[in-house]
C-alpha cells in the first residue's frame, strides 16, 4: 500500500506549488521531498507533477489524484483529532478564499474570537474577487456570493444576500428621486465593477436594466464610495452600504426593486463526507455570527 506520509508530501507540495515549502512545513529537506514525490510516483506507475526550473504544475493524472486523497487526508485529520481529544483545539493551517470587500468588512474584524477560541490554529485568508479554484489552488473553502450553482462542490448558506438601489441626500436634491424604472433613464446611474446589467425583482416581476453612467471602473470600492459622494444611483448589496443606510448618508429608492431572492452568501468546500474539523467549526462560527437575519440588516 502506499505510504500515507507520501500522500501527505504529495499534498503539501501541491498546496503551496513548492518542494522547499512542502518541505519546510514537514520539516523535511527538498531532497527528501523530492525522493518521496518520485517514490510515489513509481508505486502509481504515472507522472503526478511537472517539474520545471521555474514552477511545479498538476498533470492530468496528478490533478485527479489530488482530489479523491483530499478526503482521505482529512479524515485522518478528523480521526487523530477525536482519539486524541484534540477536536475543540483546532490545530494545523485553514485557507480560506473570500471576496475583497466581503472579507474585508465582515471577515476581518471577527477572527480575533475564532483565533483566540482555536490559539494553535493558522488562519490564511486569501481575499479575490476571482472564483478560486479550491480544490486546486488548496483552499480548504471559500466564501462566495451569487446563486447557488450545481456543481461537485458542497454549499452551505450562511446568509441571505438583498441588493437595493440607494443614492446619497445631496444627489436626490439636485436630481430628485426615480418614481418608475422608465424614469432611471434620466439620471446617472452607476454601473457595477462587473459592468452587468442590474437585474431586479419588482411588481411586473423580473427587470433587467443596464445601466450607462460616465463612471466605468473595475473596483467595487470605487463604485461604493461614488455612490456615497452623490454621483448618482447604485445597486449595492446591504452587506456593504447597511452602515450609509442606517444613518441616512444612503437613501433607498424605488424600493419595491430588489435584486433576485436567490442570491446568498454561502461556504464552499469540497467534500461533505470528509469534511475536516477545523473546516466545520469555522462555517459554524459565521453561520451563528450572521445568522438568517445578518447583523447589517440592521446596522446602528
Amino acid at each position: 500500500m502506499t505510504d500515507l506520509g507520501d500522500l501527505d508530501i504529495f499534498s503539501r507540495v501541491v498546496t503551496t506549488g513548492s518542494m522547499s515549502a512542502a518541505g519546510r512545513m514537514l520539516g523535511l529537506s527538498p531532497a527528501v521531498v523530492s525522493k518521496r514525490i518520485k517514490r510515489l510516483e513509481e508505486r502509481l506507475g504515472t507522472r503526478l507533477l511537472q517539474r520545471t526550473t521555474r514552477q511545479i504544475s498538476l498533470t492530468e493524472a496528478g490533478q485527479g489524484f489530488h482530489e479523491r486523497i483530499l478526503g482521505i487526508l482529512a479524515g485522518i485529520e478528523d480521526a487523530e483529532a477525536f482519539v486524541s481529544g484534540r477536536a475543540s483545539a483546532m490545530k494545523g493551517m485553514l485557507r480560506i478564499s473570500a471576496p475583497t470587500s466581503f472579507g474585508r468588512m465582515h471577515i476581518a474584524p471577527h477572527l480575533s474570537g475564532f483565533m483566540e477560541a482555536n490559539p494553535e490554529l493558522v488562519v490564511n485568508l486569501v481575499l479575490t474577487d476571482d472564483f478560486s479554484d479550491i480544490v486546486g489552488e488548496g483552499f480548504d473553502l471559500a466564501i462566495r456570493i451569487g446563486e447557488l450553482q450545481d456543481s461537485s462542490l458542497v454549499a452551505r448558506r450562511l446568509a441571505p444576500v438583498r441588493r437595493v438601489l440607494a443614492a446619497a441626500p445631496s444627489y436626490l436634491e439636485r436630481r430628485g428621486a426615480p418614481q418608475s424604472i422608465a424614469d432611471l433613464a434620466g439620471h446617472v446611474c452607476i454601473p457595477p465593477h462587473s459592468q452587468d446589467a442590474w437585474r431586479l425583482e419588482g411588481p411586473e416581476g423580473t427587470v433587467i436594466y443596464r445601466p450607462q453612467g460616465m463612471l466605468v471602473t473595475n473596483s467595487s470600492e470605487v463604485v461604493r464610495e461614488a455612490v456615497i459622494a452623490g454621483m448618482g444611483i447604485a445597486l449595492r448589496s446591504t452587506w456593504d452600504i447597511g452602515a450609509e443606510l442606517s444613518d441616512g448618508r444612503l437613501v433607498q429608492v424605488l424600493p419595491q426593486y430588489e435584486s433576485s431572492r436567490n442570491v446568498v452568501l454561502s461556504a464552499i468546500y469540497a467534500s461533505r463526507q470528509f469534511l475536516p474539523a477545523k473546516v466545520r467549526v469555522f462555517i459554524d462560527y459565521l453561520a451563528e455570527l450572521y445568522g438568517p437575519t445578518p447583523y447589517w440588516e440592521h446596522a446602528p
